[in-house]
């Protein structure tokens, strides 16, 4: 089964002012970064799903996927979809997406996340679950259901939720402290969080070296 991945960028970043969060700093580095570092590891290829100038994205040396025409600003759906035709391109059977406010996504995820659809008969989707909750935009996508995707977005769903009504839930644990794998970074409280988050688990990795 080979397996390609897709960063979703496309947000407006609101509670953050409005700001790119793609670009957000955390530790010295844009949080694009911090994900790319964890999921790229975990797949074939990555590319990102953005609209506005790709070129912001050239020092990360991946493919930058805008909206279909008539779909821009529709959501993280629309992203699914591009990345589906990207996908489809490249030869894949499945594409993974994560959101690019995750930078303490699991190690795992793709790994855990196939082993659950592999087990369906064809493979289906997966979608990861975590302290009772599901996390639609961590999720795994057979190219195969792209077409069924597009006639939902046609009759005007945009919820990722629905989109993946009937895929299996991979459940992952928070971590020691009630540290959360999943916690997006949607205000600027989040983001102060994640600096010390960060910074502990630096300080951690200190303290064992």
């Amino acid at each position: 089964m080979r397996v390609v991945g897709l960063i979703l960028a496309g947000g407006q970043g609101r509670r953050m002012g409005g700001r790119d969060k793609a670009f957000l700093m955390l530790g010295g580095r844009p949080l694009v970064g911090h994900v790319l570092a964890r999921i790229a590891p975990q797949l074939e290829e990555v590319a990102i799903s953005a609209n506005g100038d790709a070129s912001r994205f050239a020092p990360f040396a991946v493919p930058v996927l805008p909206d279909a025409c008539g779909q821009m600003g529709e959501g993280p759906l629309a992203g699914v979809l591009a990345g589906l035709d990207w996908a489809r391109a490249q030869g894949a059977d499945m594409l993974a997406t994560v959101p690019v406010d995750l930078p303490f996504l699991p190690r795992d995820l793709v790994a855990r996340l196939c082993a659950a659809a592999a087990v369906q008969v064809p493979p289906g989707a997966a979608v990861a679950l975590c302290g009772g909750r599901r996390h639609p935009t961590s999720a795994l996508w057979p190219v195969a259901m792209r077409d069924g995707l597009a006639s939902l977005f046609a009759a005007g769903e945009r919820r990722m939720q629905a989109a993946l009504s009937t895929a299996a839930e991979v459940r992952f644990d928070v971590a020691d402290r009630g540290a959360d794998p999943f916690e997006n970074l949607n205000t600027p409280e989040d983001l102060a969080r994640a600096e010390a988050r960060l910074a502990g688990e630096g300080a951690g990795k200190g303290a064992s070296s």
